[in-house]
């Protein structure tokens, strides 16, 4: 484990949080500065100092076994019904994305998208629990929802997931989005774990279109080349673990060589005085409520530019399909860009 890393350290270590309120760090573009000012002002709910100062060091956090028992199973059930429903479904759409070889009789589930929206106990865990919190702690008091997805990644094959960065997917007007995963079962290293950077947040930010400028969300191999991945974190831990990564950490995962599956609820937030520029592809009416604090009066503006998404408010697949590079008959699409639609109006089957 590494140094700071634990859910169960709660006690504020010699020199922690003291020193210039704003520190510096040297990244590929350049000196400069980031602001933690308004975080440390505020005393931390949940994490340690230790914590805190890691996460904004390496751009990552594992807490284990943070969560409740209680939500977790929750979270079980609930995700358990949402599997069976997909027996009935056949091809991918914006609701249900289904690996290759998906039956009715052994279901083989990519990613459940947007679960706050077609089960609203997905956002009482995501409004309500101690996820809220640990955000608040390392983006400031006002901590706003940005969208969720439900990652799979089934067991013997589950697919990877390469290198990238997410912010790219959603511009923001400033970096302190974060995802927060939770694990709902037990994760170890040949379930595919999160895999992170440490430290990358604060350097390059990659091209995730390719050379024929098509987006496919994710790092070129030869832009990899300048990635140390050797130094790679595998985050595991027991059930309840949550990982929380930056929208600028380079992350991934492999694939699942075990018996059993590892489902990974994914949270996205962010400070209140971040506001998202391009069309959110998982946004719900909850996108943009805060679940922490108070909106914002102003936008906060980083200099630092982002790379612009394609325009995905015709509807929109999911990283799996995109870094695979499947194509999606016309069918397909609509049913995709109705369900889109109907997400963000509240509506996640676009039934009207």
């Amino acid at each position: 484990m590494l140094p700071g890393c634990t859910g169960t350290d709660r006690v504020r270590g010699p020199g922690c949080g003291t020193g210039d309120s704003t520190r510096r760090f040297e990244t590929r573009e350049g000196e400069y500065a980031v602001d933690v000012e308004r975080v440390r002002s505020q005393p931390p709910r949940v994490l340690s100092y230790e914590q805190r100062e890691f996460y904004f060091e390496n751009g990552y956090l594992l807490l284990e076994s943070i969560v409740p028992d209680e939500w977790v199973e929750r979270m079980r059930a609930v995700t358990d019904e949402w599997i069976d429903r997909s027996r009935a479904v056949s091809v991918s759409d914006a609701v249900f994305d289904l690996e290759p070889g998906h039956s009715a009789q052994a279901p083989r589930l990519r990613r459940l998208s947007s679960p706050v929206i077609v089960d609203e106990r997905y956002w009482a865990f995501a409004s309500e629990s101690i996820i809220g919190d640990v955000v608040a702690d390392l983006v400031g008091p006002d901590v706003k929802f940005h969208h969720s997805k439900l990652n799979f990644k089934w067991a013997q094959g589950g697919e990877e997931v390469r290198w990238h960065q997410d912010i790219q997917f959603w511009p923001h007007t400033n970096y302190s989005p974060l995802t927060v995963g939770t694990y709902l079962y037990d994760v170890g290293s040949e379930q595919g774990p999160l895999g992170v950077i440490p430290g990358s947040h604060l350097g390059e930010l990659f091209d995730e279109y390719n050379d024929k400028d098509q987006w496919v969300g994710c790092i070129s191999d030869a832009d990899l080349e300048r990635v140390d991945l050797d130094r790679a974190a595998y985050l595991t831990g027991p059930a309840g673990s949550v990982t929380i990564h930056n929208c600028r950490t380079i992350h991934g995962s492999k694939p699942n060589t075990a018996d059993i599956g590892r489902p990974l609820l994914l949270n996205t937030f962010s400070s209140a005085d971040a506001f998202p520029y391009t069309f959110n592809p998982l946004g719900t009416p909850y996108s943009g409520l805060c679940v922490r604090g108070k909106p914002a009066r102003y936008a906060r503006h980083d200099p630092r530019p982002c790379q612009v998404p394609p325009d995905w408010s015709g509807g929109y697949t999911s990283i799996f399909a995109l870094q695979q590079e499947e194509a999606w008959d016309e069918d397909q699409l609509a049913t995709v860009a109705a369900q889109t639609a109907g997400m963000h109006e509240g509506d996640p089957l676009g039934a009207g």
